[in-house]
């Protein structure tokens, strides 16, 4: 839908922002970077608001049509067509330069555990020495894809407060009696803490199939109003504190992020809607799950590889990383989501995939033929 692509590609672009932040200063989140740098610290907020926008993008057509999908087994399989491919293509690629070129973990290389793990998309349930940190989410996704019809059953059959009542109840519950109530990014078992994100988009994809009256409500106004007390108390309490209780500024920040969608989507924010729509940021967002998927170890390997080459000062590392490795991630992303991507988000079949690829190799074989004729052609 016209600017939620231009949302993801926005998104995706903090994640390396953060990951350029996260790998030059050690001692997160108590960072030795500059405070001046301490906006880039929240990539977790990042992927919050990814789930959001999966959840939100998801429900818009079943709630054009009665909170119906299209059948469990046809939601699945769309889903994984057009999630694995590029994934596992990702996952070979990480696996390689982190065995060849920089590891990806303090915890050691990959090894046969994560091939396993990570091949099967069961990194939030079981633990394996990872090649790329940034795909911790993809599990977490993984998990909420299986229980979307479910969520889409209890939206139609109850009513939408009785579905975030059935996913945010436990989580509060949890927070409120356990002791490691406050997760870092990477923790196995995030799907069930993180599914009422996932759920507030679900939820507010209403507002796109609802009234004219309901889509003419000021949701930009509400989404500021709702992000304001949130962004006040992290301004308040500090970064520190902010990262250390995601737990609940997840829960608290996710309203808001719903009512910003809304916003775009029923295109009550035009100025934000003409930026997002601006050719270089809806370009970017038509391949940011390949950005998500492939940027990292591009990154570590600028940090940890080519920049002690070059420059000494942690600063002068995160310069230098921005000036290569930002480039050279968002290029290769896109080149990686011409051949890993695309594809799949284009067709629906491996038929179709080889249709395609048969066709541009016959469009490349007559140019070729048509150029060679030509200069026998001049000579």
């Amino acid at each position: 839908m016209l600017g939620l692509d231009g949302l993801r590609g926005l998104a995706a672009l903090y994640v390396v922002l953060f990951h350029c932040w996260l790998y030059t200063f050690p001692g997160y989140p108590h960072s030795s970077a500059p405070p001046w740098l301490d906006g880039l610290m929240f990539g977790r907020l990042a992927v919050v608001f990814f789930l959001v926008l999966s959840g939100f993008s998801l429900a818009i057509s079943p709630a054009h049509h009665g909170w119906r999908s299209d059948g469990v087994t046809r939601f699945l399989r769309r889903r994984a067509w057009r999630i694995l491919p590029p994934y596992w293509a990702a996952l070979a690629m990480s696996l390689v330069i982190s065995w060849l070129v920089v590891p990806a973990s303090h915890f050691g290389p990959p090894t046969g555990a994560s091939i396993l793990v990570y091949g099967t998309v069961a990194q939030d349930m079981v633990t394996a020495p990872t090649p790329n940190g940034a795909f911790w989410s993809i599990g977490v996704e993984a998990e909420l894809y299986l229980l979307f019809p479910l969520l889409l059953f209890v939206r139609r059959r109850w009513g939408a407060i009785v579905l975030v009542v059935c996913v945010t109840l436990p989580v509060i519950v949890r927070g409120l009696t356990a002791t490691d109530a406050s997760p870092v990014e990477g923790d196995n078992w995030l799907a069930p803490q993180l599914a009422p994100v996932f759920v507030a988009g679900v939820v507010g994809a209403g507002v796109v199939a609802a009234s004219d009256r309901v889509q003419r409500l000021p949701w930009g106004c509400f989404a500021a109003l709702a992000a304001l007390p949130v962004l006040a108390l992290g301004f308040i309490q500090g970064s520190v504190w902010t990262v250390n209780h995601y737990f609940w500024m997840d829960l608290a920040i996710s309203p808001a992020m719903t009512m910003l969608l809304a916003a775009v989507a029923t295109g009550r924010s035009a100025i934000l809607v003409r930026l997002l729509t601006a050719r270089p940021v809806r370009s970017l967002g038509g391949f940011s799950y390949s950005l998500y998927l492939i940027h990292l170890p591009i990154v570590l390997a600028v940090i940890r590889r080519t920049a002690p080459h070059f420059v000494s000062s942690r600063l002068s590392v995160f310069g230098f990383t921005l000036v290569l490795g930002l480039p050279v991630a968002v290029f290769g992303a896109w080149l990686f989501s011409r051949f890993f991507e695309m594809p799949f988000k284009r067709n629906r079949s491996w038929k179709s995939v080889i249709a395609l690829g048969a066709r541009r190799s016959l469009i490349l074989h007559t140019r070729d033929t048509g150029v060679e004729s030509q200069s026998k052609t001049t000579a």
